[in-house]
């Protein structure tokens, strides 16, 4: 054969390949077989609830059948399950099969048009499809959220001292218990509220008079919510319903709807560091959908996701980092100081945490680590490269090491800070300036306690932050930064030495 009629061959087989691609991208992402249940389903929610149903027709589950998905084979693969129920294997991911699913294992299970439906769709209904995500979340430590901050005494004190109801009686301030509405729209609105069905009620719908499960504690999507068949968590805080969308969930903002600050200021950090910065100016040319992930093709700074979950590979494919939905098995440091930033706990229930005074914390008031609840430096060494592995593939070692460096010696000085901070505290506790825990009193709620409590709760976090983050700038200096932690520690000298120049307080 001529060998230009070669080439000519070859160029035509080159151009018709991208269309031939696209064609079987096409035919992957038509819509799927939806059950008669999901059909009775749309076709009253869809007038009724048109934001819902347009959400979940731009969703993967309404394009892709559990059958088509369990094909696709080595890291592409975006489902763990091996096997799922033979009803559900052909038919889109819709309305019946979420929320008809495993009805005997949910309290709020109701007859509802001849249908057993749950209206809580939980992890465990996830599990059928994504078995290993659910697993794996379970053993984070946002799955524990509610319990670890619900029945954790100390962190209840200082819970009441933000959420309760002032009142003033006979020229006294006092803290009266905060209500279940303070509680869900407070706290518990990110570690999750408890759900419990405490009746039912007949309501007027557009489709006319129907009896619904009445949920106390709901509507909530916190992180540790427990569910109504028991389990923890919900996936919809990162996966929003009802696309359940994995772009929504690698991108910084869903992570800041909790993580903004002063407390845990990551997305504003983020938002102002040179990560940030790429971003804000050219997220929008990146593919938030592909897995694997692929560093420097699908994007080129990371985000929260690159860093704490996603399924990461270099150009030539390599395994850079594997999916998990633990979060925290790339954290050496947990930064979030209580009071002070320790290594990360073991067990994702710190409910068992004891330091050496016996008190519910992962450090003591003089700074030590409650090390026998907490990861070892070898483990800390492990985590750590894990992380670095992520950072060096667009930065060399000079710059890793140094930043890494920069940023345990950032974590030892802002501690070393909040030491001088509980120093103070502790000595406005044993003179009878201030009344603690020591006293069997709420250490948060007097004046002089809250200028000790902003210390390591905004400032000294901001700090450790911006470090970790790459952040710098104002949110490490002047945005609750080192000026703010440093002037927390000079009011805390001032006010001491004024208390003490005052003598004993009069009755």
């Amino acid at each position: 054969m001529n060998r230009s009629i070669c080439l000519l061959i070859i160029v035509l087989m080159g151009s018709c390949l991208p269309i031939l691609c696209a064609a079987a991208d096409q035919d992957a992402a038509a819509p799927a077989a939806i059950s008669d249940a999901t059909q009775e389903c749309l076709d009253c929610h869809a007038s009724f609830h048109p934001g819902i149903v347009a959400g979940w027709r731009n969703s993967r589950h309404a394009a892709i059948t559990p059958a088509a998905a369990m094909k696709v084979t080595g890291e592409g693969r975006k489902v763990s399950a091996t096997d799922v129920p033979e009803s559900l294997r052909t038919v889109a991911v819709g309305c019946a099969e979420c929320h008809l699913l495993r009805p005997e294992a949910h309290a709020d299970t109701f007859d509802h048009n001849g249908y057993d439906v749950h209206v809580v769709v939980s992890p465990q209904d996830c599990a059928t499809c994504h078995p290993q995500e659910a697993e794996q979340y379970d053993r984070n430590i946002m799955a524990h959220a509610r319990k670890n901050l619900k029945e954790n005494a100390v962190y209840n004190q200082l819970q009441r001292s933000i959420l309760g109801q002032p009142e003033v009686a006979d020229g006294r301030l006092s803290v009266t218990a905060e209500g279940a509405a303070a509680r869900a729209e407070g706290c518990y609105y990110c570690h999750g509220t408890e759900l419990k069905v405490t009746g039912s009620e007949v309501r007027d719908t557009d489709a006319g008079e129907l009896e619904f499960p009445i949920i106390a504690g709901w509507p909530n999507q916190g992180v540790g919510r427990i569910n109504l068949d028991g389990s923890r968590g919900s996936c919809a805080a990162c996966h929003t319903r009802h696309q359940f969308s994995m772009a929504m969930a690698r991108k910084p903002d869903t992570c800041g709807e909790c993580h903004v600050g002063p407390d845990v200021p990551a997305l504003k950090v983020y938002k102002a560091s040179k990560h940030g910065n790429i971003y804000l100016s050219k997220h929008h040319e990146w593919d938030f959908d592909k897995v694997p992930w692929t560093i420097g093709d699908d994007f080129r700074a990371p985000t929260c996701a690159t860093c704490h979950i996603s399924l990461l590979v270099d150009s030539d494919e390599n395994v850079v980092a594997e999916r998990t939905h633990e979060m925290k098995n790339r954290l050496s440091w947990r930064i979030f100081g209580l009071i002070y930033a320790h290594p990360q706990p073991i067990n994702p229930d710190t409910t068992i945490i004891r330091n050496s005074e016996g008190r519910p914390l992962p450090t003591d008031f003089d700074g030590g680590f409650a090390q026998k609840f907490l990861i070892s430096t070898e483990e800390q060494a492990n985590r750590r490269m894990e992380m670095t592995a992520i950072c060096l593939k667009c930065h060399d070692s000079s710059w890793v090491d140094g930043h890494f460096k920069r940023y345990e010696e950032t974590i030892h000085a802002s501690n070393a800070s909040v030491k001088a901070a509980t120093d103070l505290m502790r000595s406005a506790w044993d003179q009878g300036i201030a009344t603690g825990l020591d006293q069997d009193q709420n250490p948060f709620d007097e004046a002089i306690e809250r200028i000790w409590s902003d210390g390591w709760l905004f400032y000294a976090n901001t700090v450790r932050f911006a470090s970790a983050m790459a952040g710098g700038g104002d949110y490490g200096v002047f945005a609750d930064g080192r000026y703010q932690l440093s002037r927390s520690v000079i009011q805390l000298a001032d006010r001491l030495a004024l208390e003490k120049r005052l003598g004993p307080r009069r009755e």
